[in-house]
């Protein structure tokens, strides 16, 4: 096996060569690959091309909340045929994570309603006949948020909600009434 010769010394010109050819494929790596993977933009096209844009991150995943963290839980008892709304004071984009399980099926809307303008502009975000749900929710718009549950069946239900995000403070809506309820923030 012959080892390559090293003895023989590089002009000035090959060099150059060499350097301009590196140039040119690190600003064709740059335009191809770099650029829309990392940062988003795709001046030839390419990054949409090869599936380089989705890999972008194109906003600063970190948000700040003027809002302090409160953690919730309550529950309530559903008699046959009884209702309960309970509502969180939330702002625009405001968010939270959710779940709640009730011991036997319950119907249930998820809804909310914008501030100032009454149940007449509520929106319907989720329904149905569940024994549980959980997720996480984003504030639409500013206004209360929350659920209607209520017991379909012959016998006393439990419902039981636990929540954290960045809620102001909560609303219950049963019996004719509406109760305001303080939600001390996490410490």
């Amino acid at each position: 096996m012959s080892s390559p010769d090293t003895s023989e010394t590089l002009s000035p010109r090959k060099i150059l060569i060499a350097s301009g050819i590196a140039l040119a494929v690190g600003v064709l790596v740059l335009l191809v690959a770099i650029l829309p993977a990392e940062f988003g933009v795709d001046p030839l096209g390419t990054g949409r091309l090869l599936g380089l844009n989705a890999l972008s991150a194109e906003a600063n995943p970190f948000e700040e909340s003027a809002e302090l963290h409160r953690n919730d839980y309550v529950e309530f008892e559903l008699g046959p045929f009884e209702s309960v709304e309970y509502k969180y004071t939330m702002d625009l984009d405001a968010p939270m994570v959710f779940s709640w399980v009730a011991d036997a099926e319950v119907y249930y809307d998820m809804h909310a309603e914008p501030a100032g303008l009454g149940e007449d502009y509520a929106e319907s975000f989720e329904q149905g006949n569940s024994e549980s749900r959980s997720g996480s929710f984003h504030a639409p718009f500013p206004g209360i948020h929350g659920w209607f549950w209520e017991n379909r069946g012959s016998r006393l239900v439990t419902v039981r909600l636990y929540a954290s995000g960045y809620f102001v403070d909560s609303t219950v809506f049963r019996d004719g009434g509406d109760f305001s309820r303080e939600i001390d923030p996490v410490e």
